[in-house]
């Protein structure tokens, strides 16, 4: 039987119309003629929801009673007995009632797809099982009913359903999506617009993954390799050069010109293991591409230019960067080299070749092993007793061949020789192979060739056969050489392995990095002491001191003696510019440089981290600073002032000479004279307190406070309003962890801007509810609003919209609250108002956690 088809309608939240959607489909499959039954729709109330299923055929359902209540599932037999085409099942993510056929809904639907029944189905982002984590994170709500991914992954068909998080706010206070009594709940909990945005960009970059996926398995079934331009992929091809860094930035800056671009970068390492970059400069151009935004990757591969292209067209590469060949003259002659190659068997995909400094250093080879000593592999023992062989073996040979002159051929001559020459290569490799190859063939023309004592032959047959003796003997002597250049290279690379295996193992299990990877490379390589150094700049700021000895601060050292200065140890290991790791025990090898410099380079980066951290650490501690000095100068500017004229007012009224006053007048005047000058005393004795606190003298009085305590009395402290305040709180609302006299400041404030900013006849709302582990206090005005672009403004010390007078725009204490809350380790956000105004929200930790029981079903509505 054909399995049937799934189309899955996502939501990137509760209430944006996936429903409506699934019934509007079904509609549109009936009147084109197809089958089509509600199996199950959950309307929650919503009257247009409703109105769509009395055009459809609706299937009764099971019922299941459980601990009294009767509850009604998916009829999965009578869809079975029915067999529709099509049949439309809501929320996918539905947990049946125990007792039921399957226990989760999508068990269901899997089993009517498989019996050939096509289902569309809804589903909401939150409710896919990789994404659960996250989302208990963003909303401090964990949903207990979730789909595995592969489930969703297989449908046929999925179509993300998608609104903006205001306009899903405005739905929701329109009462078109939960009963008017859950709205204020469900707009200060679940559907915050922090929370809506981040929902909507993770239901966004989730179906963009399933695009990729669908794109990539069609490239797949219709064979085609070439790439489809849907996306910028920029591949730079790393050698493990110098010239990397430069070819990253290049890389960056075509991936820069397109928006959604990306950027990778891979180094295609040799199968046999024995020629890879440096890992000094990969380690370094890894950290580079990633600073970037883009991606490492490392293949092997025995043919670069072949897996370079199959990894291209694997991750669907629009461009591709290379280097520049390095390769001379000679070389490009003889092979057309990586970039060439490349280029011509690239098709679709374009090919940038990039030059660098280094292209105009090309030396040979064959010059570059002279210049570094390596024209073999052997050591200089071997070869000197090749050179031994040499001097003694022609000699011998050819006196013994003359011995027996008459009874072997040339022929014999040949192969004796040959075998000499083997024998020779075996021992002291190609320099001496080759000095007996062209003795020997000297030797066979002067001796064994006629004419005799001659240099010249007589017959073409034997001067063929010369040549071709002198042929052989040079292809077996690079033959042998190469292989014991490899078989050493094979080793060397097996023992390189080996090192970095343990010294990153030793790294990654030390609880103090740097000190751990220093100690291991000691033991390692039998050092007395590592040191790692760090050119010391000079005292005025200017450039580091380039050449005195006393330049150098030691960063870290294991083992004895330390090394003050690069010239104190055996060896030295130069990081860059600016660090440098220093040995002392015995001369370094010039093998073990290339893995030393890599840990080098490794142990520079763990001290870089280090400092990182601790700036990071300082800076996080100025910030606060900087926050509790903010309020200070707003609470001295805007809050002593308004007390100080009040009393100031008073006390001048009572002194004018000319006028008369009764007791009452003289009275009252006293009174506001004692009441502002009592505020007054207040906040000199916080600011104080404040100062003390920025000089880490005194802490804030952090205690366990009651919310709906400290609202009552800062709106108390306004005074009488035209306006009243309306409180709402919800219910087992948790204490907090605040000052209370700093937080009773904080919402006075932003009470103060709302009643200014409300319009008549509309009061401004105080409410407070717990979200996860914080509560939550909401200032809602219905007022003008502040366009968004212009939150952050409001909150500058004595900073007014427009700046045009000093009765209109934003209050000036709002400063003052943001640093107050922040202080107290809360948060304070503005965000709009549906149907129009401002709402603050102040978000401070709960005293008790509290887990919010009934909010899985606010996310699980449809």
């Amino acid at each position: 039987m054909v399995r049937g088809e799934l189309r899955v309608y996502l939501g990137a939240a509760p209430g944006v119309g996936k429903t409506y959607k699934m019934l509007e489909e079904g509609i549109r499959r009936a009147e084109r003629g197809t089958d089509v039954v509600v199996a199950l729709v959950e309307t929650h109330g919503r009257r247009h929801t409703a109105d769509l299923l009395g055009d459809l055929e609706v299937l009764p359902r099971t019922s299941t009673t459980y601990r009294g209540t009767t509850i009604s599932e998916l009829d999965v037999d009578a869809v079975l007995a029915r067999r529709p085409e099509v049949a439309l099942v809501d929320e996918l993510a539905h947990t049946n009632a125990p007792g039921s056929r399957h226990e989760k809904r999508w068990q269901d639907v899997e089993e009517l797809l498989e019996h050939g029944i096509t289902v569309v189905t809804t589903l909401n982002v939150q409710h896919l099982e990789s994404l659960n984590d996250v989302v208990t994170d963003i909303t401090g709500v964990r949903q207990q009913e979730t789909v595995p991914d592969s489930v969703v992954r297989r449908a046929d068909q999925i179509e993300l359903i998608d609104m903006a998080p205001e306009a899903l706010r405005r739905r929701l206070a329109h009462g078109n999506v939960y009963p008017s009594d859950r709205v204020d709940a469900a707009l200060g909990n679940y559907f915050r617009v922090g929370n809506l945005s981040a929902l909507r960009e993770l239901a966004l970059l989730w179906v963009a993954g399933k695009v990729d996926e669908q794109l990539e398995r069609y490239r797949s079934d219709h064979g085609i390799g070439a790439p489809w331009e849907t996306r910028e992929r920029v591949v730079v091809a790393l050698t493990g050069g110098p010239e990397g860094d430069t070819l990253i930035r290049r890389a960056a800056r075509v991936a820069a010109r397109t928006t959604a671009s990306d950027l990778l970068a891979v180094h295609v390492a040799r199968s046999d293991g024995l020629r890879s970059g440096d890992p000094t400069h990969l380690a370094r151009q890894r950290a580079l591409v990633e600073d970037l935004g883009g991606t490492y990757h490392q293949v092997v591969g025995s043919d670069v230019p072949d897996a370079l292209l199959a990894f291209a067209r694997g991750v669907n590469a629009t461009q591709l960067v290379l280097g520049a060949s390095r390769r001379g003259r000679l070389a490009q002659l003889v092979g057309p080299g990586v970039g060439v190659t490349t280029t011509s068997e690239s098709g679709a995909i374009d090919v940038h070749l990039v030059t660098h400094e280094r292209t105009a250093h090309r030396s040979r080879p064959w010059l570059r092993h002279v210049r570094s000593g390596r024209a073999s592999a052997l050591s200089l023992r071997r070869r000197l007793g090749g050179l031994a062989l040499v001097l003694l073996g022609l000699p011998l040979v050819t006196g013994g061949l003359l011995l027996v002159d008459g009874d072997v051929s040339l022929a014999t001559d040949l192969v004796v020789f040959l075998l000499l020459v083997v024998a020779v290569a075996l021992v002291g490799g190609m320099l001496p192979a080759l000095l007996a190859a062209v003795g020997g063939f000297l030797l066979l023309n002067y001796f064994f060739t006629p004419p005799l004592r001659l240099f010249t032959v007589a017959e073409r047959e034997n001067l063929v056969a010369l040549l071709a003796f002198l042929v052989v003997a040079l292809s077996l002597s690079r033959v042998v050489d190469a292989s014991a250049r490899r078989t050493r290279e094979a080793l060397r690379a097996q023992t390189e392995a080996a090192t970095l295996f343990t010294l990153a193992g030793s790294v990654l299990r030390g609880s103090r990095p740097l000190p751990a990877l220093l100690e291991q490379v000691r033991e390692t390589f039998a050092l007395q002491s590592v040191t790692l150094l760090e050119r010391r700049a000079e005292s005025g700021g200017g450039p580091a001191v380039e050449h005195a000895d006393d330049a150098w601060d030691v960063v870290a050292a294991v083992g004895s003696p330390v090394s003050a200065t690069p010239g104190a140890g055996d060896a030295e290991v130069h990081v860059d510019d600016r660090y440098s790791l220093v040995l002392a025990g015995h001369p370094l090898e010039a093998d073990d440089r290339r893995v030393l410099e890599a840990f080098a380079a490794q142990a520079a980066s763990a001290v870089q981290h280090q400092r990182l951290e601790a700036t990071a650490a300082t800076a996080g501690s100025l910030a606060e600073v900087d926050r509790v000095r903010t309020a200070l100068l707003s609470a001295v500017s805007h809050d002593l002032r308004t007390p100080l004229a009040s009393a100031k007012a008073a006390v001048g009224t009572l002194r004018s000479p000319g006028l008369r006053l009764g007791e009452s007048d003289r009275e009252e005047l006293l009174d506001a004279t004692e009441g502002s000058l009592d505020r007054l005393s207040g906040l000199v004795e916080n600011l104080l307190d404040m100062s003390r606190l920025q000089a880490g003298a005194l802490a804030l009085v952090v205690e366990e406070v009651d919310v709906p305590d400290v609202v009552y009395a800062a709106v108390a402290s306004l005074g009488p309003a035209g306006e009243p305040v309306v409180l709402r709180f919800a219910d087992d609302l948790p204490e907090v962890e605040a000052d209370p006299a700093l937080l009773e400041r904080a919402v006075a404030n932003l009470v103060q801007n709302a009643l200014r900013y409300s319009p008549a006849g509309s009061p401004p709302q105080v409410g407070a509810s717990s979200h996860g582990s914080r509560v939550e206090i909401r200032v809602i005005d219905t007022g003008p609003g502040v366009p968004e672009d212009d939150r952050e403004q409001i909150f500058l010390p004595f900073q007014r919209l427009g700046d045009h007078d000093n009765t209109t725009g934003v209050g000036l204490g709002l400063a003052l609250s943001r640093g107050l809350v922040e202080s107290m380790a809360g948060t304070l956000e503005p965000e709009d108002t549906p149907g129009g105004g401002l709402t603050m929200t102040i978000s401070l930790p709960a005293a008790v956690r509290h887990e919010a029981a009934d909010a899985a079903p606010v996310g699980t509505a449809s």
